[in-house]
């Protein structure tokens, strides 16, 4: 009974040290978005690029990320190097900050913008890659993990933010730096992969047919489309929800605490999400996300007045946080091991590279034209995700989808 007792708690302690690697990684990677996601463009204005540099800037990234992203995550399943993969990213990272904070002209700062996307662009799938392969090995709870990363970003937000107000924007890319450096340190003590009685040794490599047959499978196509489209619509309200917010009177105050309520409900909601997830399941979360942004930018293009603006805010733990822990359930349970970083790199680019992009691009016209009517656009986007969820639900019976090759053994 002793013996039972203490291999439990072995287990649990090694359950514990897993979750707090990850969670440490979730970290220190998101409090480099913490501070770049607000100052990054204000450090190349002051550094003394034009308008119309920075906004080249603002184009070459996300491109760069559409076409890195999934190729780096399809090389890390390929060579069953994930944890590899995502070290020597974030070394690459903090090499390409560091002289970024050097540079001073054009060119200079363009290479080092691009070896930052490019990094960056298997930092977040292959982060999500090894936190899931411990919820599937180790019944770990995602959310648990997940929820250092938005309360390093609100943190590191609001530090940077103060930072600025007093010494300007110049010292803020010193605290993007140091937040690569952690990356790295972060990054060596992720978990090693589990043992598995050396199966993987025995795997084929994962082919290029493969990856292009995971594509192609209506059911990953109908989830991709699910949440793009869920995570798109939130467009018009990171672009120009504090612009407009400004321009119906509300204070600089309440925009912060708006702002700051959405964050405290995402991390509430990852805290508990292991609830959710075990009620509603992966398909059911994605669907209550899309339902939320039906009902959420619908309200919001009526230009709501202070009291119902914050239990909208609460509403982006569901059309955020709940739709993104039911997107990472979803691969958890429907890609084979071998194509997980492949999976969560076409995640990762849906998401926020090309759905972000065409829903910026309706954002623009449409707020342009139409001010606070915009969201109705983001609404429509709210439809187009509940729809494939349900189209999903008649797709998927629940199990794994992709090539025959891709989980075979040699």
């Amino acid at each position: 009974m002793g013996e039972a007792a203490k291999s439990t708690r072995d287990a649990s302690e090694t359950r514990l040290g897993y979750a707090a690697r990850v969670a440490l990684y979730y970290a220190a990677m998101c409090s480099v978005f913490g501070v770049a996601m607000p100052y990054l463009n204000v450090w190349y204005d002051w550094r003394g690029l034009t308008v119309q540099e920075i906004a080249i800037f603002a184009a070459v990234g996300p491109l760069v990320r559409v076409f890195a992203g999934p190729l780096l995550s399809f090389l890390a399943d390929r060579h069953q190097a994930h944890r590899h993969v995502l070290i020597g990213a974030t070394w690459v990272s903090f090499l390409a900050w560091w002289l970024l904070s050097q540079s001073s002209t054009f060119w200079p700062l363009l290479v080092c913008h691009v070896c930052v996307a490019l990094a960056g662009s298997a930092m977040m799938p292959l982060a999500e890659t090894v936190a899931m392969a411990g919820v599937r090995a180790r019944g770990l709870d995602y959310g648990r993990m997940r929820l250092w990363g938005s309360a390093s970003f609100i943190a590191m937000s609001l530090l940077s933010g103060m930072l600025v107000a007093r010494q300007g924007a110049g010292p803020a890319i010193w605290l993007m730096v140091i937040g690569a450096a952690s990356c790295v340190i972060a990054a060596h003590f992720l978990p090693r992969p589990d043992a598995d009685g050396g199966a993987a040794s025995t795997r084929k490599p994962l082919r290029v047919a493969d990856a292009l047959a995971l594509v192609k499978s209506p059911v990953v196509v109908a989830f991709l489309i699910a949440a793009g489209a869920v995570q798109g619509a939130h467009a018009v309200f990171y672009v120009f929800g504090v612009l407009h917010w400004r321009g119906n009177g509300l204070s600089d105050a309440w925009c912060g605490a708006l702002w700051a309520i959405s964050v405290i409900v995402e991390i509430a909601l990852f805290w508990d999400a292991g609830r959710w997830i075990a009620r509603f399941g992966a398909l059911g979360l994605l669907g209550i996300g899309a339902a939320a942004s039906i009902v959420r930018w619908t309200v919001m293009a009526f230009d709501p007045p202070l009291a119902l603006l914050v239990p909208l805010q609460v509403l982006h733990a569901l059309t955020y946080a709940a739709s993104h822990i039911g997107a990472m359930h979803f691969l958890a349970r429907a890609i084979p091991d071998q194509q997980s970083g492949t999976a969560q790199g076409l995640y990762a680019v849906t998401t926020g590279g090309i759905a972000m992009a065409i829903a910026n691009q309706i954002a623009g016209a449409t707020y342009t034209a139409m001010a606070g009517k915009a969201y109705l656009f983001m609404a429509m986007l709210g439809v187009v995700s509940l729809l494939a969820v349900l189209l999903l639900r008649q797709r998927w019976a629940g199990g794994q989808v992709g090539g025959a090759a891709a989980g075979g053994v040699a």
